[in-house]
């Protein structure tokens, strides 16, 4: 096992007590934290360019980046196809999903479904929500673990422990801008780590050539897969769809990434952090899958796997990285930072939205329902750096548990879509039906992440087919215990399965690739929740007064749907101009005539007009 050395060792501890500086700064140097406006918005005077680069970071964490190169490493290039999603979804998110928060300026999201729908509606999200984070949380503090145990053989519960504790300290001291500004340099050693691997391996192969020949001699590259099967693991099809639905329940309706575009000035400059998010984010996808195919042709004849030098296939890149790098001082350490700072950026970004909903959603209702009282701002800044100090705890326990989850990267996504694409749904629901109502909305998310967990969560699933590795190559003198080692494992998965089985003895349900899990979860919540509210209002169990602003429901609160529909809302509901008079006789010659103005909306009743 090879070991970092100490000017590795030392370039890992400057960038965590970096990390840590920067939230000591923001609590008592620029101590601005006065309010939850300040400490979760970082009072909405960040600049673009931090929130652009916090938004990439937050998506592209050590699970990504692990996972990506180990995918296209194993499967080949077709989940490069996910980038055209982000170009698609992107205008949907800023034009039409953001204005709508903008508008409110609520700290949580689910403040819109309370204000839309009601307090049941906006309880039952934000606990979705809350699990869908908790899960992830565990996943993406597991990676950096792996990757550490992977090239120094430390302990991974210390790994964990590294992690869990650095972003808790900046992220509950510092607040969203010690959170904002620690992404930049934080996205910067992400990029070093994985140029490295490029660079290196283009200087190695003599010209980047060499290794796309070598990809396409073995059926890596490929961008043809046009199927439109469900099954098909990935395809034009699953990496446009699943891949829209999946950015736009992360960039559109999830409370981390809405709660930094939330802490610029204005709605134009959250559209500008966006766009700008959107060629960083594209960037990095893209090198991190080029550089999957960097470390296949370097291991092309001799896969770590099946050679015996790796336990999982996650672990391949910071193997990689060891093997060739581990000769240039501190080259291997700012590999593994750049590791550690995927993970602390996703994680202290967890950690201020969980924080955030704790607050507005469950403990400021309870609060003033219960006690009948309004936290001041003191108590309020008390309750939040708590409940941030909570959640990043509760982080470190559940990564212990994440350590039986196999595939960092399909696993990830699969929580994304299990629970972000129901909720993608409610959100459009809201946003979109205007004769929704609450039971309808909330019969309808139940019912999807139902379905959603039924599909992700349920077994058997088939194995996945990988692409040819080769072991050829390796060295002769292979250690005793290493061949022992190889045949037991052979031995043991030929008795267990002797014969692959059919992929058609699956269910088929448990077939469909993990890539249509968000869409399928946002088309059942959308249109299920609408055929729930049509049957809740027919029979008189509910309605949608929610959205009125009158008792007779004749004026709507445009501010509550999407611009288009608001607009048409506004025109429908305009003010008319209406004069009604009353013609009385005086003395004197001729009448007086006293007249006033009365401003009518479309949707009443009209007066006489004259």
């Amino acid at each position: 096992m090879s070991t970092l050395g100490a000017w590795d060792y030392a370039i890992l501890a400057v960038v965590l007590i970096i990390s840590i500086c920067i939230g000591v700064y923001y609590r008592y140097v620029d101590n601005k934290q006065s309010n939850t406006t300040a400490y979760f918005l970082a009072d909405r005077s960040m600049g673009v360019t931090p929130v652009a680069f916090s938004l990439m970071a937050s998506f592209m964490s050590a699970v990504t980046i692990l996972g990506v190169s180990m995918e296209i490493y194993q499967y080949g290039t077709m989940f490069v196809i996910i980038n055209i999603s982000y170009v698609l979804a992107t205008p949907v998110a800023a034009y039409l999903i953001l204005p709508v928060f903008y508008r409110l300026k609520t700290a949580s999201v689910y403040e819109y479904l309370e204000l839309r729908f009601g307090y049941a509606t906006r309880l039952v999200a934000s606990i979705t929500f809350s699990l869908q984070m908790i899960l992830y949380m565990g996943i993406v503090v597991y990676a950096p673990a792996l990757a550490l145990e992977a090239v120094t053989g430390l302990s991974q519960i210390f790994s964990i422990l590294i992690v869990g504790i650095v972003c808790t300290i900046y992220a509950t001291m510092g607040g969203m801008k010690a959170v904002l500004i620690t992404d930049i340099y934080q996205s910067i050693l992400m990029f070093v780590s994985v140029f490295s691997i490029i660079i290196y391996t283009g200087i190695k192969a003599g010209s980047f050539d060499d290794v796309w020949k070598v990809a396409q001699e073995t059926g890596r590259i490929d961008f043809t897969n046009v199927s439109v099967d469900p099954t098909t693991r990935h395809s034009w099809f699953t990496q446009v769809l699943g891949g829209s639905a999946t950015y736009l329940s992360l960039y559109g309706v999830n409370q981390a990434q809405v709660q930094r575009l939330l802490a610029v000035r204005n709605l134009r400059s959250a559209r500008a952090a966006l766009w700008w998010c959107l060629p960083i984010l594209c960037l990095l996808s893209i090198s991190t899958c080029f550089s999957g195919l960097c470390i296949y042709w370097y291991y092309r004849n001799c896969d770590p796997l099946l050679a015996g030098r790796v336990s999982s296939r996650d672990q391949i890149m910071p193997l990689f990285v060891v093997d060739t790098m581990g000769g240039y001082t501190g080259l291997a350490g700012l590999f593994v930072s750049g590791i550690f700072c995927a993970s602390l950026s996703t994680i202290s970004t967890a950690i201020s939205s969980l924080a955030a909903v704790t607050l507005e959603d469950y403990l400021k209702p309870l609060m003033h329902s219960c006690g009948k009282r309004t936290l001041t701002d003191h108590q309020t800044m008390w309750y939040s750096k708590l409940l941030s100090a909570f959640f990043g705890a509760l982080c470190i326990g559940v990564a212990f548990l994440a350590g039986s989850i196999g595939g960092l990267l399909q696993a990830a996504l699969s929580i994304f879509g299990i629970i972000g694409g129901p909720l993608l749904g409610l959100f459009t629901l809201g946003m979109y039906v205007t004769s929704a109502n609450q039971k309808g909305a909330i019969g309808g998310l139940l019912l999807s992440l139902a379905i959603s967990f039924w599909i992700g969560f349920g077994q058997p699933k088939p194995p996945i087919p990988s692409l040819e590795m080769s072991i050829a190559g390796c060295p002769a003198d292979r250690s005793y215990a290493t061949d022992i080692f190889l045949l037991q494992t052979e031995t043991a998965h030929f008795r267990e399965n002797p014969e692959p089985e059919p992929e058609s003895s699956y269910f088929y349900l448990y077939r469909i690739s993990y890539m249509w899990y968000a869409p399928i979860g946002f088309v059942v919540s959308l249109f299920g929740g609408w055929l729930l509210s049509y049957c809740m209002a027919a029979f008189k169990w509910d309605n949608n007064r929610q959205i009125y602003h009158d008792a007779d429901c004749t004026l709507i609160k445009h501010d509550l749907f999407v611009p288009p529909i608001a607009k048409r809302l506004q025109r429908r509901q305009m003010p008319r101009l209406v004069v009604t008079s009353t013609t009385s006789s005086g003395s004197g010659f001729g009448s007086n005539r006293n007249s006033y103005i009365h401003k009518e909306s479309k949707s009443e009743k009209p007066h006489t007009q004259i």
